[in-house]
């Protein structure tokens, strides 16, 4: 959408100087509250990372922080034509875009790609520690808990970031520190808004597992991370 400019000839405007490197920079946001019920537009300019203008549509008219931006906010605020623009941004920018991009954006639901596999420790001899890999979900919101039977193993979970795979899905991979043990049931459990209800997949050590074995799940995950765990 349109902006005013930075004027650097004007008296008290930012300085000109030869063979130096400045930088105008502006940000129009949409801030939603419920959806579209309560809409905020937000458009902000900055001069060499110094914030020097802002108008708020909550407040209805522009504010300089700077000599220079208070005499472009009393320019902006002085031009009807200008100010109309900026007051009706909520519906003509910020709703329409909302009703654009929702589908996409807001609607979308993309369920995750969940695997378990036994990893070998690189500084200790043991029979290695469970991954979950929980791969290619949208949005990025998401809950992944390691149960021992009943029994959560909150304090023995080690995570990566939420990684961006670059496709609009995200992935994320989940340790349990301690070695499995023979005989008991392991569980990586799943709560994402794609799903109905949590997924839960099994582990079981009463049989043999290779080093690089798949405990099973909503399928394979077909990219990751490279991590070594200590």
């Amino acid at each position: 959408m349109g902006r005013r400019g930075v004027r650097g000839g004007d008296p008290g405007g930012p300085p000109e100087l030869g063979g130096s490197v400045f930088q105008f920079f502006g940000t129009a946001e949409c801030h939603f509250i419920n959806g579209t019920e309560r809409v905020r537009f937000v458009d902000t300019y900055f001069y060499n990372r110094l914030q020097y203008m802002i108008f708020d549509s909550d407040v209805g008219h522009y504010v300089g922080f700077t000599p220079y931006g208070e005499k472009q906010a009393q320019a902006a605020n002085s031009d009807p034509q200008w100010m109309e623009d900026r007051r009706t941004a909520v519906d003509t920018y910020c709703r329409h875009n909302y009703e654009v991009s929702t589908p996409f954006l807001v609607e979308r639901r993309v369920p995750p790609s969940v695997s378990i596999s036994l990893v070998p420790s690189s500084s200790q001899p043991s029979p290695g520690r469970l991954l979950c890999s929980v791969m290619d979900f949208y949005p990025a919101e998401i809950q992944v808990r390691w149960f021992q039977g009943q029994q959560e193993l909150s304090g023995h979970v080690v995570a990566t970031d939420i990684v961006p795979n670059g496709d609009w899905t995200y992935q994320l991979l989940v340790l349990l520190e301690i070695p499995p043990q023979r005989g008991l049931s392991y569980t990586c459990q799943v709560e994402h808004v794609s799903l109905e209800q949590p997924l839960s997949l099994h582990w079981g050590t009463a049989r043999p597992h290779s080093a690089g074995g798949s405990g099973g799940g909503t399928g394979g995950a077909g990219r990751g991370i490279g991590l070594c765990w200590e």
